[in-house]
């Protein structure tokens, strides 16, 4: 008699996978907590453990000299952090940096390996995954370059709000400040700008989106290019 399905993970990646691969990695994978501002790993050292949030989100950093350091990524519900395994490399190039508290699911680093090894239809996903990170880490760079910063404010109140799933959330200047690559004065005009069109409501680090809508159409193109990526590769 075949085993009943394995319940809903509440991450889309894990969600994705056939079922009896997704019975197989929620074998090895236990419930815990994300505290916001806790750091899950540093740059270029050893993996211990990954994570597959369902709730909240992970700011991954790239960490520069003198202290400086600039939001590369964020990973939520869609994803997973420590996706370089797939690659066989067992370190982040940035810092992982819990940003939205919640809920993942935690997985050895070793254990992932191993069913890395065995499980193929696991691998094909992360291995899509894989790439859609690299694309968004690619489209990331030319957004920086080519986008006004309320377009990119726009951008990363929109995935932001995705992966806290709620249309309030809390982030602070310095934090906005780093995701964009800008300085705190140029953050508040850019939020002045779009709480005067009530798009959104900001006071003291308390986010609420308002319109969203709104918030599509004043975002850069660069949204829904990620959207249409993920969709394209992980349905």
């Amino acid at each position: 008699m075949p085993a009943p399905p394995a319940p809903d993970a509440a991450n889309r990646l894990i969600d994705g996978l056939p079922a009896e691969s997704r019975r197989r990695l929620l074998r090895h994978c236990e419930p815990m907590t994300l505290t916001f501002g806790e750091i899950l790993s540093e740059p270029h050292q050893p993996l211990e453990y990954v994570y597959f949030p369902q709730s909240g989100f992970i700011s991954l950093i790239q960490v520069m000299s003198k202290s400086r350091s600039l939001e590369v990524g964020l990973v939520g519900n869609e994803g997973l952090c420590g996706a370089s395994l797939v690659l066989g490399i067992n370190a982040l190039p940035q810092r992982a940096l819990v940003q939205g508290a919640g809920t993942a699911w935690r997985l050895s680093a070793v254990q992932l390996q191993e069913e890395l090894k065995a499980d193929a239809p696991l691998r094909e996903r992360l291995g899509h995954y894989q790439y859609v990170q690299l694309a968004q880490a690619s489209l990331g760079a030319a957004c920086f370059h080519f986008h006004d910063i309320e377009q990119r404010l726009a951008r990363w109140l929109l995935m932001t709000q995705d992966r806290a799933q709620a249309d309030r959330f809390y982030l602070t200047h310095e934090f906005l400040a780093d995701m964009l690559g800008v300085r705190r004065s140029g953050v508040t005009t850019a939020a002045g700008t779009l709480q005067a069109r009530a798009l959104i409501h900001y006071s003291r680090g308390q986010i609420s989106i308002l319109d969203r809508a709104g918030l599509e159409a004043t975002s850069c193109e660069c949204y829904a290019i990620t959207q249409r990526d993920y969709d394209r590769w992980l349905g």
